[in-house]
Parts: structure tokens; sequence; C-alpha cells
């Protein structure tokens, strides 16, 4: 654990890392929701399985890098790169550490559905309802691992459901006119930051794609399943096994990165995509803010592993709950989203759900266990380490692992 003391140039780590962690979630999910609507680049939409393949190599590349910087601050100076890098492998690689590549499947398949939520809901709703992954962590808890939670936890549970409830309510019935008034703002928007003429021949055909509410609230509900059953996976296997739970935070992040590679690739990029990207090619479609948006999406585990070594599990989801709140003024400003009563009531009712679940319950007997963690990020509670997106300290969930749900 680094020194939570730490400053940078006099300024505390522990508070750029949470400023850090506000701006990457909101920006990440405004982002990725704006790739998946803006026009097509050259009559082409990119692909969401190169996307988050390149995700997986990117924080693959970075969290070895740093891997090989630990190792080597171990070992006396001069040590050849080739026992570096054959020590690196080894402990990646190191007993059962392959089991890893179950929960890393799950956060491949989440991590692709977050582009299908984003691309069909507004970046604001998907924030507020993807903090579900709260309430899916708790219940695999209790189920896979035995864990007892307290009343107060079930009844920041029950508020959770009912603000995403309150929130999802007016979506049901959206009017066409106000669907297309969104979608015009989202090109004007486009052709604004890009400085497009008015005379682009393509001007007329640049729509994006209608938004369906109903596919965009399945696959939140589905990432947030996958994203409670990922992290409670991964903590029952580091708990299962040796190897695995002595690795340090970036040994796990190569091992997790690593195993996700195969699924976002064969079933991704080979499968799902394979007969399109052959026509059309790995990269089309692609963009200044594709490119932007999968840097952020890499970069979200760095920072929330920053989160874990210099501030705590309660400050991270204070840092979640405000980006929720700058994700709603951004999506107003930016995508002309109407914030309704009903839709600021619930996302108030999920804020004060997520504050009170992470509040440490009483002193009581210590046969009970509660589950301390919560969202992010994907991530997001347990074991420090980089999650797909997502974070935690308190060492009960396992979703901020991973990184890197995948938009906290």
């Amino acid at each position: 654990m680094s020194n939570p003391n730490a400053t940078f140039r006099g300024v505390p780590l522990k508070h750029l890392s949470l400023v850090t962690l506000v701006f990457q979630n909101s920006m990440l999910i405004l982002i990725m929701h704006y790739s998946r609507i803006m026009p097509a680049v050259d009559g082409v939409r990119y692909h969401t399985s190169t996307s988050v393949f390149l995700n997986e190599v990117i924080k693959l590349s970075i969290s070895a890098t740093v891997a090989l910087y630990d190792i080597a601050k171990n070992l006396p100076p001069g040590t050849p790169a080739t026992t570096l890098f054959s020590t690196l492998f080894s402990n990646v690689f190191a007993g059962d550490s392959w089991k890893l590549a179950i929960p890393a499947a799950m956060y491949t398949l989440q991590n692709s559905l977050q582009y299908v939520a984003v691309s069909n809901l507004d970046a604001a709703t998907f924030q507020v309802t993807y903090q579900l992954k709260i309430l899916t962590t708790a219940i695999f808890s209790v189920i896979m691992l035995g864990r007892v939670l307290s009343v107060k936890k079930w009844a920041a549970l029950g508020l959770l459901m009912a603000g995403v409830a309150i929130v999802q309510l007016p979506q049901y019935t959206p009017e066409p006119a106000v669907q297309e008034s969104k979608a015009a703002e989202a090109k004007r928007w486009l052709h604004a930051i890009a400085g497009r003429s008015a005379t682009y021949q393509g001007i007329g055909e640049d729509e994006g794609p209608i938004m369906n509410k109903s596919v965009g609230l399945m696959a939140v509900l589905i990432a947030c399943a996958l994203s409670g059953l990922a992290g409670v996976t991964f903590e029952k296997i580091l708990k299962q096994s040796s190897s695995t739970k002595q690795a340090s935070l970036w040994i796990r992040n190569c091992q997790l990165s690593f195993w996700s590679l195969f699924p976002a690739f064969f079933i991704g990029i080979v499968w799902v995509d394979g007969q399109n990207i052959a026509t059309d090619g790995f990269f089309a479609g692609y963009n200044w803010i594709v490119w932007t948006a999968i840097g952020f999406q890499a970069a979200g585990g760095i920072i929330v592993a920053l989160v874990i070594n210099y501030a705590d599990n309660i400050a991270k989801n204070f840092a979640t709950s405000l980006s929720i709140i700058v994700s709603c003024v951004a999506s107003a400003y930016f995508f002309d989203f109407e914030i309704t009563l009903a839709f600021a009531v619930g996302t108030g009712v999920v804020l004060a759900a997520t504050y009170l679940y992470t509040q440490p319950d009483a002193p009581k007997q210590t046969t009970i266990a509660p589950l301390e963690g919560t969202t992010t990020g994907d991530s997001e509670q347990a074991v420090p380490l980089m999650t797909r997106g997502r974070p935690s300290s308190d060492r009960e969930s396992s979703d901020h692992m991973r990184p890197a749900e995948k938009p906290e």
C-alpha cells in the first residue's frame, strides 16, 4: 500500500486521484455515448468488439510495464532484461491463475454490453442505472460467499432499486419528437466540435443510430449482473488460491487483461463481427473520438488503483456520486438531455442509497461480515485491484479489480 500522505508537487495524491476519478468517470460515459451516436466515419461505424480488444491490450501493456518496474526494484541492479521478463511470466502464470479466465470473460462481455447500453441510453440515465451493480454484487456475495448483510444495507439496496425505477419510469414512453431532437442536437454538436463545413456532401446522410430504450435498459441490467457475478467470482478465486491471492496489484491486472484477450478476440472480433471486420477493416470507423473513448476506458483501471492506494472506498464512492452529477449536467448541456423531476428524485435516491450502503455498520459480533464495497466501473469493491473501470478498497467485491468497467 502506498503512503496515503504522499504528494505530487505539493498536491496530496489522495485529492489528485479523486479529482481524476471524477473527471474520468464523467468523461468516459459521455465520450462512449457520443462515439456510438455520432455520424458514421466515411459511411462506416466502428465495431465495438475492436475497441473492447484494444482496451484490454492497452491495459495489459500498462500493467505489465508497471509490474516489470516493481520487479526490477526488488532485484539487484544490472539484472538482465531476460530475467525480468521471465520473472514476470512466472508470476503471471503461477499456480492456477488460469482460473481468472472465468471472471475475465465475464468482464469482457460486460464491457461489450456497456457499449450497447450507452448507445441506447442517455449518458446520465446509464450512469444512474449502472449503480445497480451494487445490488448484484451484494446478492452474489450472500449466495456465493455466505456474507450476512445488516438491515441497514438491505434497506439501502431497497432504496437503490426504488431510485433506479423512478429514473426509468419516464423512459418507457419517449416521444418521437424528443428523440429526433436529441439526435439532431448530437449531430449539431459533432459538426461544431469537428468544424465540419455546411457544404459537406454527406451531411444529409450523416444521421446517428436511433436509440432503443428497451435494448439499452436490458443491456445495462445484464451488465450489472455480470459485474456482480464476475467481482464475487474473482474474490472467491483469490481466497481459494494461494498463488493468485499473494500476487501484487499489477500482476493481477496482467492476469485479468491477458485472459480477457481471448474472449475479446475470438468471440467479439472473430465470431460476432468477423465478417464485417474482414470487409471494412479492423480500424474502420475510427476517429479521434473513438480513440479517446478507448483511452479513457483503459486509463480507468490505473486511476482506480491510485484511488485505492491513496484514498479509501468511501472517498471513491463520493467521487462516483460526483461523477453522476457531472454526467447529468454535461448530458443536459451537450445532448439536450431533459432533467425531469422524476429523474432528479430518482438520482437523489440512488446517491443516498449508495452513501448509506457504504457507511460502516455499528460494532457487532465478529461472526457477521457485512459487504462493504460498492460501485464504480465497472468495477467494484473488494481487493485493491484495477478494475474495468471500477475500484474499491474495502476488500469486499472485486469489480474494481478490473478495469473497467469497464465506463467508472
